[in-house]
């Protein structure tokens, strides 16, 4: 039976990779499913009717997760097409891999605004519509617990802010029936960080696997999240690493 039936969600950074693994499966779950981007108009638009030609609801908007205002619009552009916000999933996210010392202010700042602000942002916009059930699901990663490779600092820090931030919100938001969890992942297949990249060996030898995950790997924590089932979790974090971090 579908775990999130009529329930609504809003992705961010949806359109590809793990944004879109995670739009497809709560879409399959039953749940209106809506998607920002910020450039890729023709692969999201794609996966809406993707999503509709399986007998889903979907919407694409275009927002850019360092841009305040267009993020707090696609929350309510979401409210507004399903009348209503179940589940946001804090997806979008950058890296911009360099030793901390050859780090430019802009490269830290980009990290800063769309991994961390855009998370602010995107989560105070949308408990404005959260109801009791409601559901918080923030995409970190193993770097914000564990780094293994150098030049992933800033990267890795706006990551450990996103855990502490999950835990401390969901101290403030669970007598109130919205859970708030973390997901974690290690190295996943996605066109920003290939199996068969330069960093790819590298990432492999951290694991115990020996392996790349899939983008399904992510989406499947993602929908048990947002499920029924998961309604006593809430300020975890969930690592999907093959073991990066055993």
């Amino acid at each position: 039976m579908p775990t999130v039936s009529g329930k609504s969600a809003l992705v961010t950074g949806g359109s590809r990779g793990i944004g879109a693994a995670i739009a497809r499966r709560l879409a399959a779950e039953g749940a209106n499913v809506a998607i920002t981007y910020t450039q890729g108009a023709e692969a999201a638009a794609r996966l809406v009717k993707e999503i509709e030609a399986k007998g889903g609801r979907a919407i694409a908007v275009q927002a850019d997760a360092a841009d305040a205002l267009a993020v707090t619009a696609a929350v309510e552009k979401t409210v507004a097409a399903f009348g209503g916000l179940d589940i946001l999933v804090n997806n979008a996210g950058t890296a911009i891999p360099n030793l901390f010392e050859a780090a430019t202010l802009e490269e830290m700042d980009r990290q800063i605004s769309i991994n961390i602000r855009g998370v602010f942002v995107a989560t105070q916009a949308a408990l404005k519509h959260l109801q009791k059930g409601g559901r918080i699901i923030n995409i970190g990663s193993c770097l914000g617990e564990r780094v293994l490779e150098p030049g992933l600092a800033v990267y890795s820090a706006t990551k450990g802010a996103v855990k502490i931030f999950t835990q401390a919100l969901a101290r403030e938001f669970g007598e109130r029936g919205i859970t708030v969890n973390n997901i974690q992942p290690g190295p996943i297949d996605t066109d920003m960080n290939p199996a068969t990249g330069d960093f790819a060996e590298a990432q492999i030898a951290d694991t115990a696997v020996k392996h790349y995950g899939h983008v399904n790997d992510i989406a499947a924590m993602v929908a048990f999240v947002a499920g029924p089932e998961a309604s006593f979790i809430t300020g975890a974090s969930l690592t999907v690493d093959g073991g990066t971090n055993a």
